[in-house]
């Protein structure tokens, strides 16, 4: 689908294709066709998020991947180009394309146990920028809705629904509110946990900006 200049493919879950200036992957999973990616982004390391199996059939000698800290041993085999770890507030430039990461956390989801977080605060999100594209994309990964969400400022914002590790639809509709981007999407349903249903949900529940389901 075609969201302002940029080629949006949602391939499962959390996982995109977005094809500008660069190719580029978020969080494969679920992979069904090899291809060739610029760059490969990998908020945490979950094992929905960092598939070695589904990893491998993206990259190739050229790409590069950015990564969280929290990925670091999970990719301790994988040869590429470059492998670049990035804590929140770090950046990087690939070709044109401008990588910023930002915070990405539960404040409300937790474990069985009751005591412990799904994703912890150090766990990141991505916002994309291309002066060629003139495009900032904002990849939420796996969060609830955290205050710095208001900090962010960007056309598309890609925000989880599902609720039980991420944001419900009714959250991920204040998420939206409160960066206030020109298109937001949704993900995380209809693999791990979630369904259409809350993809069509937040949808009707943002009224602010276009919403597409991808």
């Amino acid at each position: 689908m075609k969201l302002l200049n940029l080629e949006f493919t949602r391939i499962a879950h959390d996982t995109f294709k977005i094809k500008g200036s660069k190719v580029i992957y978020t969080d494969p999973f679920k992979v069904m066709n090899r291809d060739e990616a610029d760059i490969v982004l990998l908020s945490h390391e979950h094992f929905d998020h960092l598939s070695l199996d589904d990893l491998h059939k993206v990259i190739y000698p050229g790409t590069t991947i950015v990564a969280s800290p929290l990925c670091r041993d999970g990719l301790k085999t994988v040869k590429v180009k470059e492998t670049r770890f990035l804590d929140p507030g770090g950046k990087i430039t690939v070709g044109k394309v401008e990588i910023e990461a930002v915070p990405a956390y539960n404040v409300n989801k937790f474990s069985r146990a009751g005591k412990k977080h799904f994703i912890r605060k150090r766990t990141r999100a991505w916002d994309l920028y291309s002066p060629w594209m003139v495009r900032r994309v904002y990849y939420a990964g796996d969060t609830d809705f955290i205050p710095e969400m208001k900090n962010i400022a960007v056309d598309i914002a890609l925000l989880p629904v599902s609720g039980t590790y991420v944001m419900t639809a009714e959250e991920a509709a204040q998420a939206a509110l409160a960066i206030h981007p020109k298109i937001a999407v949704p993900m995380h349903y209809a693999a791990i946990v979630g369904s259409e249903t809350d993809a069509t949900r937040f949808k009707s529940l943002v009224k602010h900006c276009q919403v597409e389901i991808v």
